[in-house]
């Protein structure tokens, strides 16, 4: 006995009709029927009287009625009581983000949050990747939002979208054309941050399997606003997605070339703590923010990104 088959029981009741019942539910009549012979079943006892005109109910389907009912008012409270729960959000949340998808995401974000979740005390912050992955694991953040890490140990990810990695190079480079091939890194000066920094063990990974060896200019572990003025004053390249840069090859004081031989592809995920019991309601604040960098991509707002299923 389950609330679905009370749920038909008390349709068929209502009805005095099998066939009645099965169109106001929207199935056919056999499945009707079954589910009623599988209550009777579990009920041990007959439940309606059959005839040609439709079916009674006997006196022990009186009072499975009037228990059902009680069953289902009560389930409908308890999903409302859940609902109005959930609408309200968590009372606090701390979301994180690497500089480039904070600068794409967090006004949308923030804005939708503020929205469904008035009551929710937001903070959001900036970081490296390898920060954000030890304040998820020691719970000074709810949910990260950044580029996938090699390893991602003890992250739980939820993909939203890849994006090619560019080189940045001064606007003067204009020997740089639109592509630029992963085994000539080693022919440009980089500015990038130290070794434990996700973009610099995609460099050092990338030159291994090019077998070159990288010119690193300067070593950068600020943001990656730094890095741009770097870049501007012409101290060296980096690599950064287009979307970081975005400003600044529009007016033309940064150039960039796409990644070839292999295109050299980053994923954004939606990431929390696997050794961290979740906060409560925050499935919720993870389904907003989906929902916005999925429209953010959709209307082209984040360059070169695509999203992912």
């Amino acid at each position: 006995m389950n609330s679905d088959d009370l749920e038909c029981f008390i349709r068929v009741a209502n009805c005095g009709s099998i066939s009645r019942a099965a169109m106001e539910l929207g199935t056919d009549q056999s499945t009707v029927s079954r589910q009623m012979a599988r209550l009777e079943a579990a009920s041990e006892t007959r439940l309606f009287h059959r005839s040609g005109r439709g079916v009674v109910l006997t006196d022990a389907g009186l009072a499975l009625f009037e228990q059902a009912r009680k069953v289902m008012a009560a389930l409908e409270e308890a999903k409302q009581a859940i609902h109005s729960f959930s609408e309200q959000g968590p009372a606090r949340v701390v979301i994180a983000a690497q500089p480039t998808i904070a600068r794409m995401a967090y006004g949308a974000v923030g804005k939708a949050l503020k929205k469904k979740f008035p009551k929710t005390r937001l903070r959001f912050v900036e970081g490296l990747g390898m920060h954000m992955v030890e304040w998820l694991a020691t719970g000074e953040v709810d949910i990260a939002i950044l580029y996938v890490p090699m390893h991602t140990g003890g992250l739980k990810v939820d993909p939203l979208l890849r994006e090619p990695i560019r080189l940045v190079v001064p606007a003067g480079y204009s020997h740089i054309g639109a592509e630029f091939n992963v085994r000539q890194l080693g022919q440009v000066p980089l500015i990038l941050p130290s070794t434990p920094h996700g973009l610099r063990l995609l460099a050092e990974s990338l030159a291994q399997k090019a077998g070159v060896s990288l010119d690193i200019a300067m070593e950068c572990d600020a943001s990656t606003n730094v890095t741009r003025r770097l870049v501007e004053e012409g101290c060296g390249c980096t690599l950064l997605p287009l979307a970081s840069v975005m400003d600044e090859v529009a007016k033309g004081s940064l150039r960039t070339a796409r990644l070839t031989g292999p295109e050299v592809m980053r994923e954004v995920a939606i990431a929390t703590a696997r050794n961290r019991p979740p906060v409560t309601q925050l499935w919720g604040v993870m389904q907003t923010i989906r929902q916005e960098v999925t429209q953010i991509v959709a209307e082209g707002n984040w360059p070169d990104a695509q999203l992912l299923e």
